[in-house]
């Protein structure tokens, strides 16, 4: 809801910033890093573990097994990303994106140990992270009807909760029948841990009033118990008295600055039908 300038104007995201620096990982994994070394060191593997590279259950989340898999995991992230990022603010979002790499990294390599001969394979990819996303969004937005290129061809409209529940049969049937067509050296379990950890994450460690839980359900509203520092409270002109640009600028950017810091969920309902009130003077101009 800001007023853009005639000229184009990049904003840096924490998904953007993510989308750059996995390109570039690649970039530098296939042009510089040798194979052994990534393999051995980078890629998140139980001997690696059992060694102390403890490190790998970050670094795996950045490497990528070709630009197909890269491609993939960009267009899943930038789709569903944005607007969970935009709900959660970013340290939230981070914190989830990165705790479901690391739950679903630990899952994979748990059922190594039971299955090594189908799952004791080095494990790169930022898929567990990006599910944890998908997850998150599908928790947020149960209803929001998706637009989904079967085989990148056949468009399939599919609610948001039920993309969750098809990925989540899809992880459980890949980890139950390796060597089936579900299979395929995919690393399921990995799929699987981020998939809970997104859903566990928006069910106990927020508190945002939007939140549906999927199960077809409705959750009832949580109070925010987050308060407005003094940059981001609001006076109580009447909104409708005051000037279009003024009201932009001493209103409405200062709740846009509070939700990039601590996302829509800390907004009071005085910020709610302030912004409602700035949406209606911009539909007027």
């Amino acid at each position: 809801m800001r007023q853009q300038p005639e000229s184009f104007s990049f904003r840096w995201t924490a998904t953007v910033v993510l989308l750059i620096v996995n390109a570039v990982v690649f970039v530098v994994q296939m042009g510089v890093l040798r194979t052994s070394f990534v393999d051995q060191y980078l890629a998140l593997s139980l001997d690696g573990l059992r060694h102390g590279f403890y490190w790998q259950l970050l670094t795996f989340q950045f490497l990528h097994g070709g630009f197909l898999h890269l491609a993939m995991n960009c267009w899943a992230l930038y789709m569903f990303g944005r607007e969970v990022e935009w709900t959660l603010g970013v340290p939230r979002y981070l914190t989830m994106y990165f705790l479901s790499g690391i739950v679903g990294g630990l899952f994979q390599e748990f059922v190594a140990l039971i299955w090594p001969q189908y799952f004791g394979s080095a494990v790169v990819g930022a898929s567990a992270g990006i599910l944890g996303v998908v997850a998150a969004y599908a928790s947020l937005f149960p209803e929001r009807t998706l637009t989904l290129l079967l085989a990148f061809v056949i468009p399939v409209n599919l609610r948001a909760k039920y993309l969750l529940l098809f990925s989540l049969a899809l992880a459980a049937l890949g980890i139950s029948f390796p060597k089936s067509i579900f299979g395929g050296g995919v690393a399921h379990a990995a799929h699987l841990g981020g998939i809970l950890t997104g859903l566990a994450f928006i069910r106990f460690a927020t508190e945002a009033p939007e939140i549906s839980w999927p199960k077809f359900g409705s959750r009832k509203p949580a109070r925010s118990n987050l308060k407005a520092p003094i940059w981001a409270r609001v006076t109580k002109e009447d909104p409708t008295e005051v000037p279009p640009d003024k009201f932009i600028s001493h209103e409405v950017d200062p709740i846009l600055d509070k939700i990039s810091a601590h996302g829509i969920q800390s907004l009071t309902e005085q910020e709610r039908k302030i912004l409602e009130a700035a949406r209606a003077k911009m539909a007027k101009r």
